[in-house]
């Protein structure tokens, strides 16, 4: 990872959670909807900024711990973009899948347009047609 940053294997603050939800073009969330994911994910992983203190990327995965784990939230603010925090983030999120999950877990992920060069580089396949995405609208 570039060396003016450093990776935590921990959510991050709440505020930091939100803003860079919002910021880096994930749907806002309120406080009531943000503290939940901080507490009952599987994994978190966010990234800092050095010099400045700032939180810059995150993610996080969803799981059962046995068989299913969602990555989600995937995150990097736009100033921060292009120096690989966001492949890191991933990198660290699917190491501690291998690592503690047995054997071949099913790993998930719904891609927005910007991440999805990133998910096909560390191998993540497009399901279509054999199954689609789907949401029940808000």
């Amino acid at each position: 990872m570039h060396p003016d940053y450093d990776l935590t294997l921990s959510p991050p603050p709440l505020a930091d959670y939100l803003r860079l939800r919002a910021d880096s073009g994930l749907s806002p969330v309120t406080e009531a909807q943000g503290e939940p994911p901080l507490v009952n994910s599987w994994a978190w992983v966010h990234v800092r900024h050095r010099a400045s203190g700032e939180v810059v990327a995150m993610g996080r995965v969803i799981g059962d711990g046995g068989w299913y784990f969602h990555i989600a939230d995937m995150a990097t603010l736009p100033e921060h973009q292009k120096k690989g925090l966001g492949q890191a983030v991933l990198e660290a999120l699917l190491a501690k899948i291998r690592e503690e999950a047995p054997p071949r877990p099913y790993v998930t992920l719904m891609a927005d347009e910007p991440g999805r060069p990133l998910y096909a580089k560390l191998g993540f396949v497009e399901t279509a047609p054999h199954s689609l995405g789907m949401m029940l609208p808000r």
